[in-house]
C-alpha cells in the first residue's frame, strides 16, 4: 500500500512530477501533458493500492516496450524510498549499487542511476542549502575515440544519444553490380544493332555508324533481418536506429524484425522522424524482448518474401546471436534456401566482441556453415567496418560460402 502521507499533505502532485522529471532524464518521452495525465489518472483510482498505483503510471509514461524495464526500475526505486534523491548525491561512482531486498537482484541501469543523480546547479544561482556538490565526470565521459570502440550495451544515456547522432550521418556505400537492363552508351559496350540501323536510314544506307549499349549499374537491394529478443533488445534498438537512417538514405531497403514471429516494417523505417518511425514498430511488433524460434521465422520469410524482396542480386543482412529457442534440423535447411537465394548472405552476431567466443550453441552451428561473412555488430567502429563490408569485392561471387572471421 502506498503511503497516505503524499495525500494527506497534498503533495502527491509535486511527488508525481519530481518522478516524470526522473523518467525524463533517464530517457524517455515524458512532457508536461503527460505529467497533468497522470496526476489526473491518479485522483481517479486512488493511492489505496501500490499495484493501481503502479500500473496507472505505467499506462501513461510508458509507450514502448523498450521502455518498459527503466520504467519498472525507476518507480520500484523512486516510491520505495523517498530520499532516493539525497543519496545519490553522495555516490560519485559512474554505476550506482543500491542495497538488494528480497526478491529485487536486478542490477540498476546506468540511465537510471544518472537519471537519479542531481543534476548540476546553473551558473549564478546558488543552492538552497548553501552546500556545493562536486562530481568528477572524468569516468562518465569520452571522447570520440572510446565512443567508436565503446560496446551500446554499456553506453550511458548520454553516449547513447552521441552513438545514435553519429548513426545518423554514418554513410553505408553498397557497391554498384550490373543489371540485366541495358543504357545507350557512345563508345564502349556491346553494338545495340537496332540503334545503328536506325542511324544508318539518316543517310540512305550508305554508312552505318556503330551506336552501342552497356549494362545499367546500381545497387543491389538491402534486406535486413534483425533479431529482437530478450538476450538482442539493446543492440536491436540501436540498431534500428542505424537502419532508420540507412533506409532514408536509399532504396530498395527492406527490414524485417523478428523475435518468436516475423513482422516486416519497411514501411514504418521509412517515416521521416525516427521517434515516430519506432514508436510504429512498437505498435505493430507484439514479441518484442521474448523468445526466439529463429528456424520458423526464417522459413516464414522464405515462404512469404523471399520472391519479394530478394530479387535482382538482394544482399541480406541477419542480426542475431543464433541463441534459438527450439532449434531443430530445419534451421539450416532453411538458412541454406536463404542463402541460395541471395548475392550475399551476412551474419553480424554481438557475441563476437568476445575473444574466447566458440560456435557451440545448436543454432550457432546450423547457421554458420551457410553464411558469406560472419562479424560482431556491438559498437561504431562495427558498423564502420560493415560499411567496408558493403563496398569492397563481392567475395560470395568468386568463392561460394567463403567464411570471414
Amino acid at each position: 500500500m502506498i503511503e497516505s502521507s503524499a495525500s494527506e499533505n497534498g503533495t502527491f502532485a509535486e511527488n508525481i512530477l519530481h518522478f516524470a522529471r526522473t523518467l525524463r532524464r533517464a530517457g524517455l518521452p515524458v512532457g508536461p501533458g503527460r505529467v497533468i495525465e497522470a496526476i489526473r489518472a491518479v485522483e481517479c483510482t486512488g493511492l489505496e493500492r501500490r499495484d493501481d498505483f503502479y500500473w496507472t503510471l505505467h499506462c501513461v509514461f510508458v509507450n514502448r516496450h523498450d521502455q518498459w524495464t527503466l520504467f519498472d526500475q525507476a518507480f520500484h526505486i523512486f516510491w520505495r524510498n523517498p530520499d532516493i534523491l539525497k543519496k545519490m548525491m553522495d555516490m560519485m561512482l559512474p554505476t550506482t549499487y543500491l542495497d538488494k531486498t528480497a526478491g529485487s537482484e536486478e542490477e540498476i541501469a546506468k540511465r537510471l542511476s544518472q537519471a537519479l543523480a542531481p543534476s548540476k546547479a546553473p551558473e549564478g544561482r546558488e543552492d538552497d542549502r548553501g552546500e556545493e556538490v562536486e562530481i568528477n565526470a572524468e569516468l562518465t565521459t569520452s571522447d570520440k575515440e572510446m565512443l567508436q570502440e565503446k560496446d551500446f550495451e554499456s553506453m550511458s544515456l548520454e553516449e547513447l544519444e552521441h552513438a545514435k547522432k553519429a548513426m545518423r550521418k554514418l554513410n553505408l556505400p553498397i557497391r554498384k553490380v550490373k543489371t540485366r537492363r541495358l543504357k545507350a552508351n557512345m563508345r564502349q559496350g556491346a553494338v545495340d544493332m537496332r540503334r545503328s540501323l536506325r542511324a544508318s536510314l539518316r543517310s540512305g544506307g550508305a554508312t552505318i555508324p556503330l551506336r552501342f549499349k552497356s549494362p545499367v549499374t546500381r545497387h543491389p537491394p538491402l534486406v535486413v533481418l534483425c533479431d529482437i529478443s530478450g538476450s538482442m533488445t539493446q543492440y536491436s534498438r540501436m540498431l534500428l536506429h542505424f537502419l532508420h537512417a540507412v533506409t532514408n538514405d536509399r532504396d530498395r531497403v527492406h527490414t524485417f524484425v523478428f523475435g518468436t514471429r516475423l513482422t516486416n516494417i519497411t514501411r514504418y523505417m521509412r517515416y521521416r522522424d525516427v521517434d515516430d518511425a519506432l514508436d510504429a514498430v512498437s505498435e505493430k511488433v507484439s514479441d518484442w524482448s521474448g523468445g526466439t524460434r529463429i528456424g520458423t521465422t526464417i522459413a516464414e520469410f522464405n515462404k512469404d518474401w523471399s520472391r519479394r524482396v530478394l530479387g535482382q542480386g538482394a544482399v541480406v543482412l541477419f542480426i542475431s546471436d543464433g541463441l534459438d529457442r527450439d532449434t531443430g534440423d530445419d534451421l539450416g535447411l532453411e538458412m541454406d534456401r536463404l542463402h541460395k537465394s541471395c548475392r550475399q548472405l551476412i551474419w553480424l552476431n554481438p557475441l563476437l566482441r568476445y575473444d574466447q567466443f566458440e560456435p557451440k550453441a545448436r543454432g550457432v552451428k546450423a547457421i554458420l556453415p551457410h553464411v558469406d561473412i560472419f562479424r560482431t555488430i556491438h559498437n561504431l567502429k562495427s558498423l564502420q567496418d560493415l560499411s567496408e563490408i558493403l563496398s569492397g569485392p563481392d567475395i560470395s561471387q568468386s568463392v561460394p560460402r567463403r567464411l570471414v572471421a
